[in-house]
């Protein structure tokens, strides 16, 4: 008995030690996939919309550019803290600036908070001076979905090879306060000034605030 009680021990550890090693490899693509199943670091997935202006949109169309997608719903209260208080506008201004293609997207349904046709969206635009490349208009929620967006609004933001450098909240201030813009920390202007350096993206995912993407059923 005793001649058998070294290779059950050493059995035990080897056991323990490889499920260890599962374990960690496992949290660590969890961990990579961020809050939203949006794969940092992985290929953004493709996707076609058409925009405010009856044009076609294709991720394909802007290989070689820094793309940031912002989830928008112009009724909740949370985008309008950052459109009310001029801060989206200013980003988009200064990144379009900067060669960055930003597009906006509406995956509210019809009937739902958040939705508008493309006049009402133009109009938008218009009265809060908002400069995206483009607004993509996704009633049936097919772009949404594609990138498990959860709020509005919800940042993501592509590098120039089209893999997914960025996912979650705009800012670390989860509030509808205007004033909350004062001071908090831009994750995606962040994203985008260490990635354009050729530096890593310190903060790659976080969690995103604000109101649900009001999807169709």
């Amino acid at each position: 008995m005793s001649g058998k009680y070294p290779r059950t021990r050493l059995y035990l550890v080897f056991s323990l030690g490889f499920c260890w090693l599962v374990a960690s490899v496992l949290l660590s693509h969890a961990a990579m996939a961020g809050p939203n199943g949006v794969r940092v670091g992985a290929a953004a997935p493709k996707f076609k919309a058409t925009d405010s202006q009856g044009k076609s949109e294709s991720l394909d169309q802007y290989r070689g550019k820094f793309v940031v997608l912002e989830w928008h719903n112009q009724g909740c209260p949370y985008t309008k803290k950052h459109y009310d208080s001029g801060n989206m506008q200013a980003l988009q201004k200064e990144w379009t600036a900067k060669g960055v293609v930003w597009l906006t997207v509406i995956s509210s349904a019809p009937g739902e908070q958040g939705y508008v046709t493309a006049s009402q969206e133009n109009e938008y635009l218009r009265k809060m001076k908002a400069a995206p490349t483009a607004v993509l208009l996704d009633p049936e929620g097919i772009v949404g979905r594609l990138y498990s967006a959860k709020t509005t609004p919800q940042m993501v933001v592509i590098d120039r090879t089209g893999k997914v450098i960025y996912d979650g909240a705009i800012d670390d201030k989860p509030t509808p306060d205007p004033e909350d813009v004062k001071g908090a920390k831009n994750y995606v202007s962040d994203a985008l000034t260490a990635a354009m350096a050729g530096k890593p993206v310190a903060t790659p995912y976080t969690r995103p605030y604000g109101c649900s993407v009001k999807y169709g059923e």
